[in-house]
Parts: C-alpha cells; sequence; structure tokens
C-alpha cells in the first residue's frame, strides 16, 4: 500500500504544470456548468458553488492524471469506484443537493438515483482525460517549423 501511495504521488508530482493547468481549468468550467444545469433542470446542486472547487479540482482532477494511461473502460470503472463514493458521501452528508421529484427520479425511479449519477459521472475520468489530452496537445505542444 505504501508502494501504491509513494508511486500515486510520484506520478502528481511529475505531471508537467502545463497539463495540471489544462485539467484544472477544463474540470472547473465543467463542474460550473453541470452545476449550473443541475439547479436549472431541478435534477441535483451543490449545497456551495465553492464545491466544484473541491470535487472536480482537488478530487477528480488527480484521480483523472492517475487514471489518464489506462483504456477507457479501466478508468469508467475506477472512476466508478471514486464517484460512487463521492456521490454517496455527498447526499449523506448534505452537501450534496437532489431536488425532490426530478426528472431523473421519475425515470429510474428515487432508490436509484444515486447510482444513476455515479454510473454518468464515472464517464468523466475517460472523456476528461481525452479532453484534456486534446486540449493540451492543441495549446501546448509546440509545433514543427517546415524548413524551405
Amino acid at each position: 500500500m505504501k508502494n501504491f501511495v509513494n508511486d500515486s504521488l510520484k506520478k502528481l508530482r511529475n505531471t508537467p504544470k502545463s497539463l495540471v493547468l489544462t485539467y484544472i481549468i477544463i474540470y472547473f468550467l465543467w463542474g460550473l456548468g453541470m452545476n449550473r444545469f443541475g439547479a436549472e433542470m431541478e435534477i441535483a446542486r451543490f449545497t456551495f458553488w465553492w464545491q466544484v472547487i473541491t470535487c472536480y479540482i482537488f478530487y477528480m482532477v488527480p484521480i483523472s492524471i492517475l487514471l489518464k494511461e489506462y483504456h477507457f473502460f479501466d478508468q469508467y470503472a475506477y472512476g466508478l469506484v471514486a464517484m460512487g463514493i463521492l456521490e454517496f458521501l455527498g447526499y449523506w452528508f448534505q452537501t450534496s443537493y437532489a431536488y425532490p421529484n426530478n426528472m431523473l427520479d421519475h425515470l429510474f425511479n428515487p432508490q436509484n438515483f444515486s447510482l444513476g449519477m455515479a454510473l454518468f459521472f464515472a464517464l468523466y475520468f475517460p472523456a476528461g482525460n481525452w479532453l484534456v489530452t486534446k486540449m493540451h496537445h492543441l495549446i501546448f505542444q509546440k509545433k514543427e517549423v517546415k524548413k524551405p
């Protein structure tokens, strides 16, 4: 276990700063957008706006970085565990608010709401890693100069 923690911390420390910045910007904007969408559609929202920072940046960014080398389904599976824990704790501590009788309750029933949220948000890890990789490459990769 100690090796796992040390290896994970080393991987996080060795991640290029430009890549970390790309993750932070994309995940922060994505989190704000999803929180707003959830509130507008009266599905679910964070109790406080700043939870986007703690959830998306301090929790999801490091997990995404650790998972980025894995295949899609492995990222999704590990992401499902991470999001299952986050969803469970969020509703247990009431730091997340699910609107009563929301559209997902009607579609899946209230007992499956948190499970549905975890299943959906686990896609953030493979999707986020794909998006961040594309954006980082587009913005930060050096372009080859063709010589005449």
